[in-house]
């Protein structure tokens, strides 16, 4: 078992910057790939940002790449989310993710096997 807890969300606004961060325990040597992921009002829950446990591959949805970057700690465990110039369409409740297998694909939720209860982000324009 893998535990999630995210932190850091917070209002800001427009224009403004918040860093998100995502805290694992348990048994984190089983970890192949953490993501984040964001579900705004009304909307399905969609991919952000994902990096690889072991060599950092980083992986982006398009309409963040440029203002959202991700970083891990591996000795901390801990996967971090800097979102910068940050726009009221950023309004979501920001969720952590990991999965424990590797694949090619990174984007489906279904891919991923531990989940954190989230946080919410509030972006005044």
């Amino acid at each position: 078992q893998v535990q999630l807890v995210e932190s850091g969300g917070g209002l800001v606004q427009a224009g403004g910057s918040l860093r998100l961060s995502c805290a694992a325990s348990g048994r984190t040597l089983s970890l192949n790939t953490m993501a984040w992921f964001r579900q705004a009002p009304g909307k399905e829950r969609e991919f952000v940002a994902a990096i690889r446990w072991s060599g950092g591959d980083t992986y982006y949805t398009e309409s963040v790449k440029g203002r959202i970057t991700i970083s891990k700690d591996n000795v901390k465990n801990t996967v971090d989310l800097q979102m910068n110039s940050l726009k009221s369409e950023d309004t979501a409740i920001y969720y952590c993710a990991a999965r424990t297998t590797y694949g090619t694909l990174i984007r489906p939720q279904r891919l991923y096997d531990y989940w954190g209860q989230g946080t919410q982000v509030t972006v005044s324009s």
